[in-house]
């Protein structure tokens, strides 16, 4: 079924009785020419250009919970470009790229609005790094725009611009930049691979890897035995438990981060906003919550739920850049649980074993490049070489001293 205004209407008169399912429930054929762990939004956009780009149908998403009960919907739905290095900026262009045209791709309504992201600076050494990365935006064509105190202060006039420590001075400005609807992402590319011939799998959970004579063969699951020709890991947090299946030692660590959703308000604050003087950024949603978040848990865990340390941290952060959230109440709060790589950016590539292939390490960026990393991904799956944008996030890169580190934190993977 084609989602239209004149099915809305045509529904309306049917008692919304011939709604059709948005993707099929398929029981697991018994071989497919390319197996994706991991139902999320990496998953399910790879599945998706596998099949639209590529030709490539049989193929099957498996996910061990629903779909849409991972990181894709456990984040704080912000989509940007806004990157300095060559290594990132072009990969993350692509994708917001991909997200402005999504919902006509796909046919289906994931509420992409590009309301704009002011990165704040508090000082003039942070103001000339903005500067500098502004710049390399720029030449990479990307848009953006230096604001100082005044043009900050006039669209934003809510914030502590007079705070002693922190004075807000300015903000680097990415007016394409903004927010999507997280779910909506991933029930529209499972919809649009289904209706492409891919079986998307809920509640199919992978309990081992199977080789013959090194080659992967296929997967032991909770529904039995499925074999496969190519095996694609883009299983975010789970990446290392599922690594090991096959003997992988991956350069990446499963660290929480925590999101919150206050109660609904008025409009107020009509874009998204990153606070320089610590790691805070928010927005608010089309229902009127205010959804922020801030930096990780700083310990290792596999748990969907964080530490109350990191809960009053995120709340000082947020008072002190808006003090009117003081009298906001939080309503609900979530953790993503995130694999964080050394030095703060992805791995697409293929591994040791000649037909398994690896997307992770996406830390806090993993929502954004959903669209990108998919296309990429499926790029390396169907033509085993890296997408021209995606040749720096190679797995060796740890090992040849060819880092991508945007934050320069170095390889410390709760700093990033």
């Amino acid at each position: 079924m084609r989602y239209s205004a004149y099915s809305i209407f045509k529904q309306a008169f049917s008692g919304n009785r011939l709604w059709t399912p948005a993707w099929r429930e398929p029981q697991p054929k018994t071989h497919y020419d390319v197996i994706i762990i991991g139902g999320g939004g990496h998953g399910l956009s790879t599945a998706y250009y596998l099949a639209k780009e590529f030709g490539i149908t049989n193929v099957a998403v498996l996910e061990k919970g629903y779909i849409g009960s991972g990181n894709v919907g456990r984040n704080t739905t912000i989509i940007r470009s806004n990157y300095l290095l060559e290594g990132n900026n072009p990969f993350y262009e692509l994708s917001l790229q991909l997200w402005e045209g999504l919902e006509k791709d796909f046919n289906y309504n994931a509420m992409v609005s590009q309301r704009g992201i002011v990165t704040l600076f508090h000082s003039d050494s942070q103001r000339d790094d903005y500067a500098r990365r502004g710049n390399g935006m720029r030449m990479h064509g990307v848009d953006a725009e230096l604001l100082d105190r005044e043009q900050v202060r006039r669209m934003m006039p809510y914030l502590n611009f007079d705070h002693a420590r922190f004075p807000i001075l300015g903000g680097l400005y990415q007016k394409r930049g903004g927010t999507v609807r997280h779910d909506a992402v991933a029930w529209g590319y499972a919809r649009g691979a289904d209706q492409r011939g891919v079986d998307v799998i809920q509640h199919c959970e992978v309990t081992g890897i199977r080789r013959e004579n090194g080659v992967v063969v296929g997967v032991e699951t909770t529904k039995g035995f499925i074999g496969c020709s190519k095996l694609a890991l883009a299983a975010a947090g789970n990446t290392t438990t599922v690594g090991r299946m096959a003997d992988l030692d991956l350069p990446i660590e499963t660290h929480v981060l925590q999101a919150f959703v206050s109660e609904g308000l008025k409009p107020v604050i009509d874009h998204v906003i990153t606070y320089g003087a610590g790691h805070f950024y928010i927005s608010q949603s089309d229902k009127g919550g205010l959804v922020f978040g801030a930096g990780l848990d700083f310990y290792s865990s596999y748990a969907q739920r964080g530490n109350l340390q990191t809960v009053e941290h995120t709340m000082e952060e947020g008072v002190t850049m808006i003090p009117g959230l003081s009298r906001a109440k939080v309503l609900r709060a979530w953790a993503g649980v995130m694999d964080m790589s050394m030095d703060g950016s992805p791995i697409i590539d293929r591994t040791p074993i000649d037909n398994l292939y690896l997307n992770c390490g996406w830390c806090y960026g993993g929502f954004k490049a959903t669209p990108a990393s998919g296309f990429c991904f499926a790029h390396l799956i169907a033509r085993n070489e890296p997408h021209h944008v995606a040749r720096f996030m190679r797995l060796d890169r740890f090992e040849r001293g060819y880092m991508i580190d945007e934050a320069g934190k170095g390889p410390q993977p709760n700093l990033h």
